[in-house]
């Protein structure tokens, strides 16, 4: 839709005017259909403290997610030595000085818990900040958006030269653009692959045409959905196909923070202050400039009320507030406010006027945010965390497992004894190669020999074990049945770090004939 610039009669403390914005919320009701086309949203450039926030939170996480693989962390030589790797082809996941094994996943879930308890408790603390600051959709169509406004510039000359006709000078322009937004989108898939697998041997093998077809593939799936959500699609994500706006509905209450319209203080609105004070009208302080659509990245109009759309970024805060500056009326027209604060001012703008309202306005404080509510979730939250960390404290990097031969089940010998086989296996999980002493416990009389280490029977033999591998052996078992007391009779197998202080212990037991 095209849009120009006008300039209301309120003007600023200076005696400038206000810029004002022919703007529409995209949603507004009476311009709604169930089968219209996607309107075209351009949000104009705005500055103020939470357009500072996302700047610095949009840096942050695009710089975790694209230098992370790059990071290295020392596990000795036998061990890869990027910070952070999924390595399928060895099922291991390494973070830093953690290593998990398919068989410790349960620690991912608990993350994976603590990230859904996580949105639960900002939430409930503090609305939608998620979705306004750093969801991968908000932080990715962020920086499209920017890219837009650097090679074009801001609202009014992107809207103009789309409704130009195309000429050289459009075709540079978009081609540009959307040039660069491969490139993020290919730098996106780039980044991803690089944490399943060494990350500069990766980068040289991709470069070369060397690396394996999947690599291939998740780049060129990752780039077409970063390029389509991040730069075609944009806030139809967050109305049509996220769950989480529908989800976070069912999780505020009256005391969550989000962002309001203070309709009380702002209506009546007039765009012509000047007229309207000659004339003696009442007047709210909203001027009625749009400046809060035009930057809102969705394209709605917050003095609607709360609209599921809303992803509470607060940039229309920024441009409000910047009006407010300059008309020379108080910051907070619209701001961060709970249900319950925003009815009180109403009641009280209702029954002792918009001015005392305003100078004794009830703003959210710590007591909103500090809630029994947010205590639990914090609670939940630190409790998952807490148990996770000492369960990867106290765990062992020793595992042994023992299975007993299913046929024959026991072998008599030709002195009288009675020999029984078993398949060993004993599991490394260091970095380090590392010997163990396997061995009996309980079998009275028992002795056993195997293969792989020793043909001399005895009660124990050492076990060396490559580093993150399971090393697999027979042993053969044989005592005098005149020996034991009990049929089948019960032992176990114990095995212990001869460097170490870690051991593991699995039971077993002893058939002889009946």
């Amino acid at each position: 839709m095209p849009a120009t610039l006008h300039q209301t009669e309120g003007t600023s403390a200076s005696g400038a005017p206000v810029a004002q914005y022919d703007v529409a919320a995209v949603n507004n009701g009476k311009k709604a259909s169930l089968y219209k086309g996607r309107e075209p949203i351009y949000p104009r450039r705005v500055h103020g403290t939470f357009r500072t926030l996302k700047w610095w939170i949009m840096g942050i996480t695009l710089t975790i997610y694209y230098v992370t693989p790059w990071l290295r962390w020392d596990r000795g030589p036998y061990a890869p030595n990027q910070a952070v790797l999924v390595d399928l082809a060895s099922r291991r996941f390494y973070f830093g000085p953690i290593e998990i094994w398919p068989q410790e996943f349960f620690y991912v879930a608990g993350l994976l818990i603590m990230a859904g308890v996580g949105l639960f408790l900002v939430t409930s603390a503090v609305g939608r900040a998620w979705c306004g600051y750093a969801c991968p959709q908000t932080v990715w169509t962020d920086l499209f958006v920017w890219v837009e406004r650097l090679v074009i510039g801001d609202r009014n000359t992107r809207i103009k030269l789309d409704n130009s006709p195309w000429s050289a000078h459009k075709i540079r322009l978009k081609t540009t653009v959307h040039g660069i937004w491969l490139l993020i989108a290919v730098a996106t898939g780039g980044a991803w692959i690089f944490y399943f697998a060494d990350a500069p041997t990766l980068i040289g093998q991709f470069m070369r045409g060397q690396a394996a077809p999947v690599a291939y593939g998740t780049v060129a799936v990752l780039t077409f959905t970063t390029y389509t959500l991040g730069g075609l699609m944009r806030e139809q994500v967050c109305t049509y196909m996220c769950p989480w706006p529908r989800i976070q509905a069912a999780m505020m209450d009256e005391h969550s923070l989000t962002v309001t319209y203070n309709d009380w203080r702002g209506e009546p609105r007039s765009r012509h202050r000047k007229r309207g004070a000659a004339e003696g009208r009442v007047m709210g302080d909203c001027i009625d400039c749009n400046a809060c659509v035009a930057v809102c990245p969705t394209g709605i109009d917050i003095r609607d009320g709360q609209q599921l759309p809303c992803i509470t970024c607060a940039l229309c805060i920024d441009a409000c507030d910047d009006v407010m500056n300059k008309i020379g009326k108080p910051r907070g027209l619209i701001s961060y406010a709970t249900l319950g604060d925003y009815a009180a001012n109403t009641a009280r703008a209702a029954t002792d006027g918009a001015e005392i309202a305003r100078a004794q306005q009830v703003l959210p404080g710590w007591r909103e945010v500090l809630r029994p509510r947010v205590f639990v979730y914090f609670g939940l939250w630190s409790l998952i965390g807490v148990a996770m960390l000492v369960a990867v404290i106290a765990r062992d990097r020793l595992d042994l497992s023992v299975a007993h031969d299913r046929n024959p089940r026991f072998v008599q010998l030709s002195d009288g004894s009675v020999r029984n086989g078993y398949t060993v296996k004993v599991l490394n999980m260091e970095p380090t190669p590392r010997t163990f002493d396997f061995g009996l416990v309980g079998l009275p009389g028992g002795l056993m020999w195997s293969p792989d280490f020793t043909h001399d029977a005895a009660r124990r033999f050492a076990v060396p074990v490559e580093p993150d591998s399971v090393r697999e052996f027979r042993v053969f078992v044989a005592a005098d049945p005149a020996d034991l007391s009990e049929t089948p009779q019960p032992f176990s197998f114990r095995t212990f770090d001869m460097n170490g202080r870690e051991s593991s212990e699995t039971a077993a037991v002893f058939e002889v004939p009946q």
